[in-house]
């Protein structure tokens, strides 16, 4: 009896092994291919994104996350090569010249408010590394900066005239960041810059110019932006190089900035008034409006201008006060150039703190209120327009030349329309664009967390595989943290 037992258990287990034989219909892994790409020898270019720049500042940890870093990471298995990275002194963050901070260190999250880290940064400027380095993202560049002779040179750093970060690692203080990205003889490169070239301006709440039709970037201040003929010049001109001995790349087109947190976090109308504090402000402005009035009268500004430069509160949340450039100057008959915000108008992400208080500790003098935004606070809707129209010729300028040389094409520009308009799935989790707790952005607003800057990779591996052919792998967003600690080893 019990060898029937065991015969009939013996069968049984064989019948189940056979049966879950025939109903496994798990696909076989593909192994990981090239394709046509070479990634023998990977060389990265561009700014901050590149350089992994996050929570407003560069340190280790985030130059080890940073997208670059993970696709040469996905580029070992399809016989990529060994990747160097210029890597900063600690996890703090910050700069030193000459032993003088030039640079804070990095926010984390205290449980209420973004801070910095304790600590005074040890990278220090004039410690010059030595050796060939494969990412060359350098924070703050633009995109005329790469092929600027002396970008790289320390003397540079304290007039503004040379990166700081570029001079910890240029080959020589007169070469270009181009030059050694073409010193080494890539045989694959990654290209995604620009994004400061519409960055600046719009961070400093357009205090700038929009430089459309100046042809010479030394001219050019630092907040402005750079004209779209110069941007198609230096960008064909760094493909051109890159692509002369064969090598293939991929290249990126550029988001509207003004879909990023820093922009999109603080809302036009922060304001809760009680009625009593409504007519209070209205008493207040009732001789501006009453001037408005009087200049339509005279006919020196239109009835549909003065009614959008009309300051009006009521209880409930108010629509802040904004200085606007774009208006008619009225200063020669005394009347400033106010009016309130709309949905059209972007208060950058650091006038969250500044709203609401007071001049002088002068209880009737209210930031946002009875004391109007200066434009450093706000980007108003025609500098908006400005931003975009600028990215708009950038992209076009990019995707022609990916199309002349046969490159992968990524378009970060969707990807960050989806992150802002409901964000990107994946497993049980999701990213947004939402300030802190969205998790593709750091705390800074503007540069991506380290799971941001795994999505980063993700869609570059997509291009990269779509185009040449290959089978690079995506990396788990999972195990990427959305936020680092205040202390990192």
């Amino acid at each position: 009896m019990k060898k029937n037992i065991k015969w009939l258990l013996l069968v049984s287990l064989t019948m189940i092994a056979c049966n879950n034989d025939d109903s496994d219909n798990t696909p076989a892994e593909v192994p990981v291919t090239p394709g046509s790409a070479v990634f023998t020898k990977y060389v990265s270019l561009g700014d901050s994104f590149a350089a992994g720049y996050s929570d407003n500042a560069l340190f280790k940890r985030g130059q080890e996350g940073a997208y670059v870093n993970i696709l040469a990471q996905q580029f070992v298995a399809a016989g990529g090569g060994t990747f160097t990275t210029p890597l900063m002194n600690d996890n703090i963050g910050g700069l030193l010249l000459g032993g003088n901070v030039i640079a804070g260190t990095r926010l984390y999250f205290n449980g209420s408010a973004p801070v910095n880290v304790t600590g005074k940064p040890t990278t220090e400027v004039t410690s010059h590394l030595t050796g060939t380095f494969n990412n060359l993202g350098v924070p703050g560049a633009k995109s005329f900066h790469l092929v600027a002779a002396g970008y790289g040179n320390v003397a540079g750093v304290a007039s503004g005239a040379a990166n700081p970060y570029f001079a910890r690692f240029a080959s020589s203080s007169s070469t270009t960041v181009l030059a050694d990205a073409v010193a080494q003889n890539p045989t694959f490169f990654s290209l995604f810059i620009g994004g400061n070239d519409v960055l600046s301006y719009a961070i400093s709440g357009g205090v700038g110019k929009d430089q459309t039709g100046n042809f010479n970037p030394q001219t050019y201040g630092g907040n402005d932006i750079t004209d779209p003929t110069v941007f198609k010049n230096v960008y064909t001109s760094l493909v051109t190089a890159l692509t002369a001995k064969g090598a293939k790349g991929v290249v990126a087109n550029l988001p509207y900035i003004t879909s990023l947190p820093y922009f999109i976090t603080v809302p036009y109308n922060p304001a809760p008034l009680t009625a009593t504090l409504a007519g209070q402000l209205n008493a207040g402005y009732a001789t501006y409006n009453g001037g408005l009035q009087q200049m339509v009268t005279n006919k020196l500004l239109s009835a549909d201008e003065a009614a959008r430069r009309k300051i009006t509160f009521a209880a409930g949340n108010n629509a802040v006060v904004v200085v606007d450039s774009y208006l008619t100057d009225l200063s020669a008959y005394g009347l400033p150039s106010y009016r309130q915000a709309t949905k059209e108008d972007l208060i950058v992400l650091s006038a969250r703190t500044f709203i609401g208080t007071t001049v002088g500790g002068d209880a009737t003098k209210v930031n946002g209120l009875s004391v109007p935004l200066a434009d450093s606070w706000v980007l108003t809707k025609d500098e908006v327009a400005e931003v975009k129209k600028a990215t708009d010729a950038y992209n076009v300028a990019i995707k022609a030349i990916a199309d002349e040389k046969g490159l992968a094409f990524v378009d970060t520009r969707t990807v960050l329309t989806q992150l802002s308009s409901g964000g990107i799935k994946f497993g049980n989790f999701s990213l947004t664009s939402s300030y802190v707790t969205g998790g593709a952005f750091s705390l800074d607003g503007i540069h991506p967390s380290a799971r941001g800057y795994g999505l980063i990779a993700n869609i570059f591996v997509d291009a990269i595989n779509v185009k040449f052919g290959a089978t690079l792998r995506h990396v788990d967003l999972s195990t990427y943290p959305i936020q680092y600690p205040a202390t990192l080893q």
